[in-house]
């Protein structure tokens, strides 16, 4: 007969055993409904793009819709700070990139979120260097005659970007700050009307992202001078880096991926980073990246962690240091 104490023995493991069992449940339950993939802007565009890519296979791969919510304004913040609000329970994931995450602490004086603290990587799928274009008739052919004309003529050039505090702000601005010249700043709402008054010569040069900045090139409407990566561009193998210039110890290439709220159970995170992993190394998803001038990356855990880390703290620095503030 069973006494009192191994009565209590019993029906501790038994409840032990049950709540082992239902937490093992409830991951292997995991997704048991739609999921959701916060894009922090507008349709189109780099993160748009790359959060469908992902987000369709992603949710294939779950077996469950994976929708896409375009959440724009205050540039980026308001979808990345929804995410990092969100319940950490795996169904709604963040498209990060170097905009949101790295540039973003340097640019607003009372950020909402923190992007080391609050956020954790899925993983990263794929990377964009910058392309610096000038108008066809800018006469110069290299970033060294560019920036020899601009010390002698200060603030007489002009360069576009899509809005202040963009990457494409944010990477001239430190350019031309290493170089020791001052060009003129002109923000644009979006990319297409920078392009619209560089085409028609109203504006001088313009950093964009080489996928973006590659038919304009090609069909010699716009000249390469530089790109932003730490190698050449398949595409473009006779435009150097910035770097291999001589003009300034830079680089930049725009990351994307998915992230997670930090407190998602790590069970949870690592289902989706599995699934994740698998899919950015599928060649289909191989080839779309390069086919529109992408760097496979396929990072994920400590590497992504680490790569993420010191784009916040180097260009969080870079954009303070500068004083570049986004409007």
């Amino acid at each position: 007969m069973m006494n009192k104490r191994s009565f209590n023995a019993a029906m501790a493991a038994g409840l032990l055993g049950g709540s082992v069992f239902a937490g093992s449940a409830w991951a292997q339950a995991f997704p048991s409904k739609p999921l959701r993939v916060v894009v922090p802007q507008p349709p189109g565009g780099g993160f748009d793009v790359v959060g469908r890519l992902l987000a369709d296979r992603l949710g294939k791969a779950l077996g469950q819709t994976a929708v896409v919510e375009n959440r724009p304004g205050s540039g980026t913040l308001v979808g990345t700070d929804l995410v990092a609000k969100a319940p950490p329970d795996g169904y709604t994931l963040l498209v990060g990139s170097v905009s949101n995450l790295a540039l973003n602490p340097g640019l607003y004086p009372n950020i909402p979120y923190d992007s080391l603290r609050d956020f954790e990587p899925v993983g990263l799928a794929v990377a964009y260097s910058y392309t610096l274009v000038a108008r066809k008739d800018l006469p110069f052919s290299n970033l060294r005659e560019l920036i020899a004309h601009a010390k002698a003529n200060p603030k007489k050039l002009t360069y576009a970007s899509g809005g202040s505090g963009s990457g494409q702000h944010v990477l001239a601005a430190a350019l031309w700050n290493l170089a020791g010249v001052e060009l003129v700043h002109v923000p644009y709402r979006g990319a297409q009307a920078a392009y619209q008054d560089l085409l028609g010569g109203r504006v001088d040069v313009f950093f964009d992202l080489s996928p973006t900045a590659r038919p304009q090139v090609e069909s010699g409407n716009l000249k390469a001078l530089v790109v932003s990566g730490s190698a050449r561009l398949p595409f473009h193998p006779d435009v150097p880096t910035i770097t291999e210039t001589g003009v300034a110890n830079l680089d930049l290439e725009s990351w994307f991926g998915l992230f997670v709220p930090s407190k998602t159970p790590a069970d949870v995170q690592e289902r989706l980073r599995s699934e994740l992993s698998r899919i950015v190394q599928g060649a289909d998803l191989v080839e779309t990246f390069r086919k529109a001038g992408g760097k496979p990356l396929a990072l994920s855990g400590e590497q992504a962690r680490a790569l993420v880390k010191r784009d916040v703290d180097r260009w969080s620095k870079i954009t303070r240091d500068l004083g570049i503030k986004a409007e």
